[in-house]
Protein backbone atom coordinates (compact mmCIF):
# COMPACT_ATOMS: atom_id res chain seq x y z
CA UNK A 1 0.00 0.00 0.00
CA UNK A 2 2.44 2.34 0.92
CA UNK A 3 4.51 1.77 -2.62
CA UNK A 4 1.19 2.43 -4.69
CA UNK A 5 0.62 5.54 -2.33
CA UNK A 6 4.20 7.03 -2.57
CA UNK A 7 4.47 6.70 -6.58
CA UNK A 8 0.49 8.59 -6.57
CA UNK A 9 2.44 11.46 -4.33
CA UNK A 10 5.21 11.54 -6.08
CA UNK A 11 3.33 13.03 -8.74
CA UNK A 12 2.32 16.28 -7.30
CA UNK A 13 4.23 18.74 -7.85
CA UNK A 14 5.64 20.98 -5.09
CA UNK A 15 4.63 18.71 -1.93
CA UNK A 16 6.94 16.37 0.01
CA UNK A 17 4.90 12.87 1.08
CA UNK A 18 6.49 10.66 3.71
CA UNK A 19 4.25 7.39 4.53
CA UNK A 20 5.19 5.33 8.34
CA UNK A 21 3.77 2.06 8.15
CA UNK A 22 1.25 1.76 12.00
CA UNK A 23 2.90 -0.59 14.40
CA UNK A 24 1.46 -1.99 17.68
CA UNK A 25 4.38 -3.48 18.38
CA UNK A 26 6.87 -0.72 18.11
CA UNK A 27 10.22 -0.54 19.21
CA UNK A 28 10.96 2.87 18.07
CA UNK A 29 12.33 5.22 21.14
CA UNK A 30 13.86 8.23 19.55
CA UNK A 31 11.31 11.20 18.18
CA UNK A 32 8.30 11.69 16.30
CA UNK A 33 9.77 11.92 12.98
CA UNK A 34 8.34 11.59 9.45
CA UNK A 35 9.84 8.40 8.21
CA UNK A 36 10.64 4.91 10.38
CA UNK A 37 14.29 5.38 11.19
CA UNK A 38 16.26 8.44 12.31
CA UNK A 39 19.88 9.76 12.18
CA UNK A 40 21.20 12.14 14.26
CA UNK A 41 23.89 14.40 14.30
CA UNK A 42 25.08 17.01 17.20
CA UNK A 43 27.21 19.49 17.40
CA UNK A 44 27.92 22.91 19.77
CA UNK A 45 28.94 24.55 16.15
CA UNK A 46 25.92 25.28 14.38
CA UNK A 47 27.74 26.37 11.17
CA UNK A 48 29.25 23.19 11.05
CA UNK A 49 26.42 21.18 12.43
CA UNK A 50 23.94 22.37 9.28
CA UNK A 51 26.57 21.80 6.54
CA UNK A 52 27.32 18.64 7.34
CA UNK A 53 23.76 17.57 7.51
CA UNK A 54 22.40 19.44 4.32
CA UNK A 55 25.36 17.42 2.43
CA UNK A 56 24.42 14.38 4.44
CA UNK A 57 21.12 14.89 3.72
CA UNK A 58 21.66 15.19 0.05
CA UNK A 59 24.55 11.73 0.15
CA UNK A 60 21.52 9.98 1.63
CA UNK A 61 19.16 10.72 -1.00
CA UNK A 62 21.42 8.87 -3.73
CA UNK A 63 21.40 5.75 -1.49
CA UNK A 64 19.27 2.97 -3.46
CA UNK A 65 18.47 0.94 -0.53
CA UNK A 66 16.67 4.14 1.48
CA UNK A 67 13.32 5.87 0.78
CA UNK A 68 11.60 8.94 2.31
CA UNK A 69 14.70 10.77 3.45
CA UNK A 70 13.57 14.20 5.52
CA UNK A 71 15.22 16.13 7.87
CA UNK A 72 13.61 18.05 10.74
CA UNK A 73 16.15 20.98 9.56
CA UNK A 74 13.88 24.05 7.86
CA UNK A 75 17.06 27.00 7.76
CA UNK A 76 15.83 28.75 4.57
CA UNK A 77 13.35 30.32 6.72
CA UNK A 78 12.33 34.13 6.51
CA UNK A 79 13.87 35.70 9.99
CA UNK A 80 14.13 39.06 11.59
CA UNK A 81 17.42 39.69 14.10
CA UNK A 82 17.12 42.61 16.26
CA UNK A 83 20.72 44.36 16.65
CA UNK A 84 20.27 46.14 20.78
CA UNK A 85 22.24 49.02 20.75
CA UNK A 86 23.52 49.29 24.39
CA UNK A 87 24.81 52.63 25.06
CA UNK A 88 21.53 54.20 22.67
CA UNK A 89 19.53 51.70 25.19
CA UNK A 90 21.61 52.92 27.75
CA UNK A 91 21.41 56.26 27.49
CA UNK A 92 17.28 56.43 26.92
CA UNK A 93 17.29 54.38 30.60
CA UNK A 94 16.04 50.97 28.43
CA UNK A 95 17.82 47.32 29.71
CA UNK A 96 18.35 44.50 26.61
CA UNK A 97 15.77 42.52 29.39
CA UNK A 98 13.38 45.65 28.84
CA UNK A 99 13.59 44.77 24.74
CA UNK A 100 13.48 40.98 25.41
CA UNK A 101 10.01 41.38 27.15
CA UNK A 102 8.47 43.19 25.20
CA UNK A 103 9.61 41.49 22.26
CA UNK A 104 8.11 38.52 24.02
CA UNK A 105 4.46 40.34 25.18
CA UNK A 106 4.39 41.50 21.51
CA UNK A 107 4.74 38.37 19.70
CA UNK A 108 5.20 35.42 21.89
CA UNK A 109 1.81 34.52 22.98
CA UNK A 110 2.31 35.60 26.48
CA UNK A 111 -0.65 34.26 28.85
CA UNK A 112 -1.09 37.74 31.36
CA UNK A 113 -4.17 35.42 33.36
CA UNK A 114 -6.46 32.91 33.71
CA UNK A 115 -10.33 33.69 33.83
CA UNK A 116 -12.30 31.12 35.90
CA UNK A 117 -16.02 30.31 35.48
CA UNK A 118 -17.95 27.82 36.66
CA UNK A 119 -17.61 25.64 34.02
CA UNK A 120 -14.15 26.49 32.26
CA UNK A 121 -11.47 28.08 32.65
CA UNK A 122 -9.89 31.12 29.92
CA UNK A 123 -6.10 32.00 29.13
CA UNK A 124 -5.62 35.99 28.46
CA UNK A 125 -2.97 36.30 25.81
CA UNK A 126 -1.60 39.65 25.69
CA UNK A 127 0.28 39.92 22.09
CA UNK A 128 -0.25 42.31 19.03
CA UNK A 129 -2.33 42.33 16.39
CA UNK A 130 -2.65 40.12 13.56
CA UNK A 131 -1.76 43.12 10.96
CA UNK A 132 1.33 43.89 12.78
CA UNK A 133 2.55 40.13 13.41
CA UNK A 134 2.41 39.52 9.65
CA UNK A 135 4.40 42.22 8.87
CA UNK A 136 8.47 42.34 9.83
CA UNK A 137 8.94 46.57 9.50
CA UNK A 138 5.74 46.60 11.90
CA UNK A 139 8.55 45.63 14.70
CA UNK A 140 9.71 49.52 14.40
CA UNK A 141 6.41 50.56 15.44
CA UNK A 142 7.03 48.66 19.02
CA UNK A 143 7.52 51.08 21.62
CA UNK A 144 9.54 50.23 24.99
CA UNK A 145 8.77 52.47 28.10
CA UNK A 146 12.43 53.33 29.91
CA UNK A 147 12.89 52.22 33.80
CA UNK A 148 11.98 55.27 35.20
CA UNK A 149 8.39 54.22 34.11
CA UNK A 150 6.62 51.01 33.86
CA UNK A 151 9.22 48.58 33.06
CA UNK A 152 7.94 45.70 29.97
CA UNK A 153 4.89 47.89 28.48
CA UNK A 154 5.14 47.62 24.61
CA UNK A 155 2.80 49.38 22.56
CA UNK A 156 2.09 48.88 18.63
CA UNK A 157 0.55 52.42 17.92
CA UNK A 158 1.52 54.47 15.34
CA UNK A 159 0.90 57.80 16.36
CA UNK A 160 2.51 59.12 19.78
CA UNK A 161 0.06 61.04 22.20
CA UNK A 162 -0.02 62.32 25.28
CA UNK A 163 0.62 58.94 27.52
CA UNK A 164 3.07 57.84 24.60
CA UNK A 165 5.56 60.41 25.57
CA UNK A 166 7.97 58.36 27.93
CA UNK A 167 7.92 55.46 24.97
CA UNK A 168 10.96 55.13 22.92
CA UNK A 169 10.37 53.28 19.59
CA UNK A 170 12.57 50.28 19.00
CA UNK A 171 14.18 51.51 15.95
CA UNK A 172 16.13 54.24 17.90
CA UNK A 173 18.03 51.82 20.42
CA UNK A 174 18.42 48.45 17.70
CA UNK A 175 18.45 47.55 14.00
CA UNK A 176 16.22 45.16 12.81
CA UNK A 177 18.03 42.74 10.20
CA UNK A 178 16.16 40.18 8.27
CA UNK A 179 18.01 37.23 7.49
CA UNK A 180 17.48 33.49 6.57
CA UNK A 181 17.04 30.81 9.59
CA UNK A 182 16.36 27.72 10.62
CA UNK A 183 12.54 27.32 12.21
CA UNK A 184 13.47 25.61 15.28
CA UNK A 185 16.41 24.77 16.88
CA UNK A 186 16.09 21.34 18.20
CA UNK A 187 18.34 19.54 20.75
CA UNK A 188 19.38 16.01 22.23
CA UNK A 189 21.41 15.64 25.29
CA UNK A 190 21.39 19.55 25.70
CA UNK A 191 23.12 19.84 22.49
CA UNK A 192 21.33 21.18 18.57
CA UNK A 193 21.11 18.60 16.84
CA UNK A 194 19.55 17.60 13.61
CA UNK A 195 17.93 14.32 12.81
CA UNK A 196 17.71 12.93 9.19
CA UNK A 197 14.53 9.86 8.81
CA UNK A 198 14.29 7.38 6.51
CA UNK A 199 12.50 4.40 5.17
CA UNK A 200 13.78 1.22 4.09
CA UNK A 201 13.23 -0.23 0.18
CA UNK A 202 11.70 -3.31 0.22
CA UNK A 203 14.59 -5.53 -0.37
CA UNK A 204 17.18 -3.64 2.16
CA UNK A 205 17.14 -4.83 5.21
CA UNK A 206 18.31 -2.09 8.20
CA UNK A 207 21.58 -4.37 8.72
CA UNK A 208 22.44 -3.16 4.87
CA UNK A 209 20.66 0.78 5.41
CA UNK A 210 23.43 1.32 8.42
CA UNK A 211 26.15 0.48 6.83
CA UNK A 212 25.46 1.96 3.94
CA UNK A 213 24.63 5.53 5.71
CA UNK A 214 27.87 4.92 7.56
CA UNK A 215 30.28 4.72 4.36
CA UNK A 216 28.58 7.60 2.92
CA UNK A 217 29.17 9.35 6.30
CA UNK A 218 33.33 8.30 5.83
CA UNK A 219 33.06 9.63 2.09
CA UNK A 220 31.57 13.30 3.05
CA UNK A 221 34.45 13.31 5.78
CA UNK A 222 31.86 14.45 8.64
CA UNK A 223 33.72 17.14 10.97
CA UNK A 224 35.39 16.23 14.48
CA UNK A 225 33.13 18.63 15.66
CA UNK A 226 29.90 16.67 14.21
CA UNK A 227 28.96 13.77 16.29
CA UNK A 228 26.76 11.42 14.81
CA UNK A 229 24.19 8.34 16.17
CA UNK A 230 21.34 6.05 14.90
CA UNK A 231 17.82 6.74 17.21
CA UNK A 232 15.01 4.90 17.64
CA UNK A 233 14.55 1.71 15.56
CA UNK A 234 17.62 1.96 14.27
CA UNK A 235 19.58 2.18 17.49
CA UNK A 236 17.92 -0.85 18.86
CA UNK A 237 18.90 -2.80 16.02
CA UNK A 238 22.72 -1.38 16.63
CA UNK A 239 21.96 -1.86 20.69
CA UNK A 240 20.83 -5.55 20.30
CA UNK A 241 23.89 -6.47 18.41
CA UNK A 242 26.24 -5.52 20.97
CA UNK A 243 24.85 -7.79 23.16
CA UNK A 244 23.40 -10.60 21.63
CA UNK A 245 26.44 -13.11 21.37
CA UNK A 246 27.07 -12.70 24.99
CA UNK A 247 23.50 -13.35 25.71
CA UNK A 248 22.43 -16.35 23.25
CA UNK A 249 26.12 -17.65 25.20
CA UNK A 250 24.64 -17.22 28.11
CA UNK A 251 21.08 -19.17 27.32
CA UNK A 252 23.35 -21.94 26.21
CA UNK A 253 25.22 -21.99 29.29
CA UNK A 254 22.14 -22.10 31.69
CA UNK A 255 20.86 -24.72 29.61
CA UNK A 256 24.09 -26.88 29.66
CA UNK A 257 24.19 -26.48 33.76
CA UNK A 258 20.79 -27.53 34.34
CA UNK A 259 20.96 -30.80 32.54
CA UNK A 260 24.62 -31.72 34.16
CA UNK A 261 22.37 -31.68 37.25
CA UNK A 262 19.42 -33.74 35.57
CA UNK A 263 21.93 -36.32 34.27
CA UNK A 264 24.61 -35.93 36.73
CA UNK A 265 26.98 -36.06 33.82
CA UNK A 266 29.34 -33.40 32.08
CA UNK A 267 28.84 -35.52 28.69
CA UNK A 268 25.58 -35.88 27.67
CA UNK A 269 24.25 -32.66 28.21
CA UNK A 270 26.37 -32.02 25.16
CA UNK A 271 24.93 -34.37 23.16
CA UNK A 272 21.44 -32.92 24.22
CA UNK A 273 23.30 -29.49 22.65
CA UNK A 274 24.73 -31.01 19.81
CA UNK A 275 21.12 -29.85 17.56
CA UNK A 276 21.21 -26.07 18.62
CA UNK A 277 23.85 -25.44 15.70
CA UNK A 278 20.69 -26.51 13.09
CA UNK A 279 18.55 -25.00 14.70
CA UNK A 280 20.29 -21.88 14.21
CA UNK A 281 21.98 -22.32 10.82
CA UNK A 282 18.12 -23.67 9.52
CA UNK A 283 16.66 -19.57 11.41
CA UNK A 284 19.34 -17.71 9.50
CA UNK A 285 18.94 -19.48 6.09
CA UNK A 286 15.30 -18.33 5.82
CA UNK A 287 15.75 -15.01 7.45
CA UNK A 288 18.77 -14.68 4.49
CA UNK A 289 15.52 -16.77 2.15
CA UNK A 290 13.18 -13.48 2.85
CA UNK A 291 15.43 -10.87 2.84
CA UNK A 292 15.07 -10.32 6.89
CA UNK A 293 17.50 -9.21 9.07
CA UNK A 294 18.67 -10.65 12.21
CA UNK A 295 16.76 -8.01 14.25
CA UNK A 296 15.65 -8.45 17.87
CA UNK A 297 12.66 -9.97 17.16
CA UNK A 298 14.47 -13.11 15.30
CA UNK A 299 16.63 -13.20 18.27
CA UNK A 300 13.87 -13.83 20.49
CA UNK A 301 12.90 -17.06 18.01
CA UNK A 302 16.21 -17.89 18.08
CA UNK A 303 16.11 -18.27 21.87
CA UNK A 304 12.70 -20.00 21.74
CA UNK A 305 14.20 -22.31 19.28
CA UNK A 306 16.79 -23.94 21.83
CA UNK A 307 13.59 -24.69 24.36
CA UNK A 308 12.44 -26.41 21.72
CA UNK A 309 15.20 -27.90 20.01
CA UNK A 310 16.60 -29.25 22.87
CA UNK A 311 13.22 -31.24 23.68
CA UNK A 312 13.65 -33.72 20.86
CA UNK A 313 17.03 -34.43 21.88
CA UNK A 314 15.90 -34.95 25.71
CA UNK A 315 13.05 -37.28 24.48
CA UNK A 316 15.46 -39.48 22.29
CA UNK A 317 18.81 -39.36 25.22
CA UNK A 318 16.40 -40.25 28.18
CA UNK A 319 15.17 -43.34 26.57
CA UNK A 320 18.47 -44.62 25.31
CA UNK A 321 19.70 -43.87 29.02
CA UNK A 322 17.24 -46.50 30.58
CA UNK A 323 18.26 -48.90 27.95
CA UNK A 324 21.74 -48.50 29.18
CA UNK A 325 21.01 -49.48 32.04
CA UNK A 326 18.87 -52.07 32.05
CA UNK A 327 21.91 -53.74 29.65
CA UNK A 328 21.59 -52.59 26.27
CA UNK A 329 24.70 -51.60 24.19
CA UNK A 330 24.93 -47.87 23.11
CA UNK A 331 24.09 -48.58 18.84
CA UNK A 332 21.27 -50.34 20.07
CA UNK A 333 19.74 -48.31 22.79
CA UNK A 334 19.78 -44.64 20.88
CA UNK A 335 18.44 -46.78 17.35
CA UNK A 336 15.31 -47.85 19.42
CA UNK A 337 15.45 -44.06 21.22
CA UNK A 338 15.25 -42.74 17.57
CA UNK A 339 12.49 -44.89 15.99
CA UNK A 340 9.93 -45.48 19.34
CA UNK A 341 10.47 -41.25 20.07
CA UNK A 342 9.99 -40.23 16.30
CA UNK A 343 6.02 -40.14 16.58
CA UNK A 344 6.01 -37.60 19.59
CA UNK A 345 9.34 -35.69 18.24
CA UNK A 346 7.19 -35.14 14.75
CA UNK A 347 4.08 -34.06 16.71
CA UNK A 348 5.31 -31.42 18.76
CA UNK A 349 7.41 -30.15 16.35
CA UNK A 350 4.54 -29.61 13.95
CA UNK A 351 2.55 -28.04 16.94
CA UNK A 352 5.27 -25.43 17.21
CA UNK A 353 6.07 -25.03 14.16
CA UNK A 354 2.17 -24.26 13.06
CA UNK A 355 1.76 -22.05 15.82
CA UNK A 356 4.51 -20.00 13.95
CA UNK A 357 2.91 -19.68 10.63
CA UNK A 358 0.64 -16.98 10.95
CA UNK A 359 3.06 -15.10 12.84
CA UNK A 360 5.66 -15.77 9.59
CA UNK A 361 2.59 -14.99 7.00
CA UNK A 362 2.09 -12.12 8.49
CA UNK A 363 -1.20 -9.77 8.93
CA UNK A 364 -2.54 -6.61 10.10
CA UNK A 365 -0.81 -3.54 11.47
CA UNK A 366 2.78 -3.80 12.19
CA UNK A 367 3.00 -7.62 11.20
CA UNK A 368 6.41 -6.85 9.21
CA UNK A 369 7.70 -6.06 12.68
CA UNK A 370 7.23 -9.87 14.05
CA UNK A 371 7.33 -11.49 10.82
CA UNK A 372 10.99 -12.33 11.99
CA UNK A 373 10.16 -14.19 15.11
CA UNK A 374 7.82 -16.25 13.15
CA UNK A 375 10.06 -17.16 9.90
CA UNK A 376 13.18 -18.33 12.65
CA UNK A 377 10.90 -20.66 14.36
CA UNK A 378 9.61 -22.25 11.28
CA UNK A 379 13.24 -22.31 9.55
CA UNK A 380 14.64 -23.58 12.95
CA UNK A 381 12.30 -26.20 13.50
CA UNK A 382 12.54 -27.28 9.75
CA UNK A 383 16.07 -27.92 9.87
CA UNK A 384 16.43 -29.07 13.25
CA UNK A 385 13.77 -31.69 12.54
CA UNK A 386 15.92 -33.35 9.51
CA UNK A 387 19.02 -33.19 10.45
CA UNK A 388 18.38 -33.88 14.65
CA UNK A 389 17.20 -37.29 13.83
CA UNK A 390 20.84 -38.33 12.01
CA UNK A 391 23.06 -35.97 14.17
CA UNK A 392 21.78 -36.80 18.00
CA UNK A 393 22.30 -40.31 17.68
CA UNK A 394 25.90 -40.37 15.89
CA UNK A 395 26.69 -37.58 18.85
CA UNK A 396 25.17 -40.27 21.43
CA UNK A 397 26.93 -43.06 20.35
CA UNK A 398 30.20 -41.37 20.42
CA UNK A 399 29.71 -39.31 23.46
CA UNK A 400 28.67 -42.83 25.24
CA UNK A 401 32.28 -43.94 24.58
CA UNK A 402 34.18 -41.49 25.59
CA UNK A 403 31.75 -41.25 29.19
CA UNK A 404 32.52 -45.02 29.20
CA UNK A 405 36.29 -44.50 28.96
CA UNK A 406 36.61 -42.07 31.74
CA UNK A 407 34.06 -44.22 33.83
CA UNK A 408 36.71 -47.11 33.66
CA UNK A 409 39.81 -44.99 34.04
CA UNK A 410 37.88 -43.85 37.52
CA UNK A 411 37.41 -47.13 38.17
CA UNK A 412 41.00 -48.17 37.74
CA UNK A 413 42.50 -45.83 39.65
CA UNK A 414 44.13 -47.27 42.80
CA UNK A 415 41.78 -46.37 45.69
CA UNK A 416 44.30 -44.74 48.78
CA UNK A 417 45.05 -47.02 51.50
CA UNK A 418 43.13 -46.24 54.80
CA UNK A 419 45.57 -44.70 57.57
CA UNK A 420 46.31 -46.61 60.42
CA UNK A 421 44.27 -46.27 64.05
CA UNK A 422 45.96 -44.41 66.76
CA UNK A 423 47.93 -46.90 68.85
CA UNK A 424 46.39 -46.46 72.71
CA UNK A 425 49.29 -46.91 75.33
CA UNK A 426 48.70 -49.48 77.57
CA UNK A 427 47.90 -48.50 81.15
Amino acid sequence: IIQRLRKAGSAIPGMTVSFVPVQNFNLNAGRISRSQYQYTLQSSDLDELYASADRMMGRMATLPGLRDVTTDLQIRNPVSFVDIDREKAAAYGITTDQIRLALYNAFGAFQASTIYTQASDYQVIVEAGRDFQSDPNQLARLYIRPQNASAGVASTSGAAGPTQAALIPLDQVATVRRSVGPLTINRQAQQPAVTLSFNLASDVSIGQAVESIQKAEREIGMPAAVTTSFSGTAQQFQDSLKGQGALLLAAVLTIYIVLGVLYESYIHPITILSGLPSAGLGALIFLRWFGMDLSVVAIIGILLLIGIVKKNAIMMIDFALVRRREGVDAQTAIREAALIRFRPIIMTTLAAALGAVPIAIGSGAGAELRQPLGISIVGGLAVSQVLTLYITPVVYYYMDFIDQWLARGKAAAPAEAPAPAPVQPAE
